[in-house]
């Protein structure tokens, strides 16, 4: 599958765009960004992109990552831990691309699209808040560098407006309890 990316660098937006072999194209960001723009491309579509430097291997935050048991004690070390009751409904993640994954306790749902063993993980994913049948792309691609993992992150797709939310989420229920996981603490 080919994949090209539409960037407009002056907003730091982009808009991720799946073109398939047989060319048929499959276009994924906000419903709502989708306007009478020049040729049904979005120049507004709200998208995050992160980069972290976790002290582990690649491997190591790719298990943490697709490992529910592993993902289960992430989660345990974040503040949603304080706002949602997921000790009642544990972490559950397909390890199979197709597979469905269900976090902090189901208020995160989605399904793999796409897992390179210690390099990248892509996800349709959503909060079980959004209306039905929205799901937005998480891109997870893992870099080794000496002794620590550059860890880049791009999502798009998910509703006008929630960007600044998701953003500081990101930050808080993923990156700060998987940098404790994975220092032991």
């Amino acid at each position: 599958m080919n994949r090209a990316y539409v960037v407009n660098l002056t907003r730091r937006r982009w808009l991720l765009q799946f073109t398939c072999a047989a060319g048929a194209g499959l276009t994924i960001g906000p419903r709502r960004a989708f306007g009478a723009a020049e040729n049904g491309v979005s120049r507004t579509a709200e998208a995050i992109h992160q980069e972290v430097i976790l002290k582990a291997t690649p491997k190591r935050i790719y298990d943490a990552l697709t490992d529910a048991s592993q993902f289960q004690k992430v989660e345990s070390l974040s503040d949603a831990m304080k706002s949602l009751d997921i000790s009642s409904h544990p972490a559950r993640i397909s390890r199979e691309p197709g597979g469905a994954f269900s976090l902090f306790g189901d208020y995160i749902v989605g399904r793999q699209i796409e897992l390179v063993e210690d390099q990248r993980i892509v996800q349709a994913w959503r909060v079980v808040s959004w209306e039905p049948g929205i799901y937005s792309i998480a891109r997870f691609e893992l870099t080794g560098q000496a002794s620590s993992t550059k860890l880049v992150f791009d999502h798009a797709g998910f509703p006008a407006g929630t960007a600044e939310h998701l953003a500081a989420g990101w930050y808080a229920h993923y990156w700060q309890p998987l940098e404790k996981f994975l220092s032991g603490t």
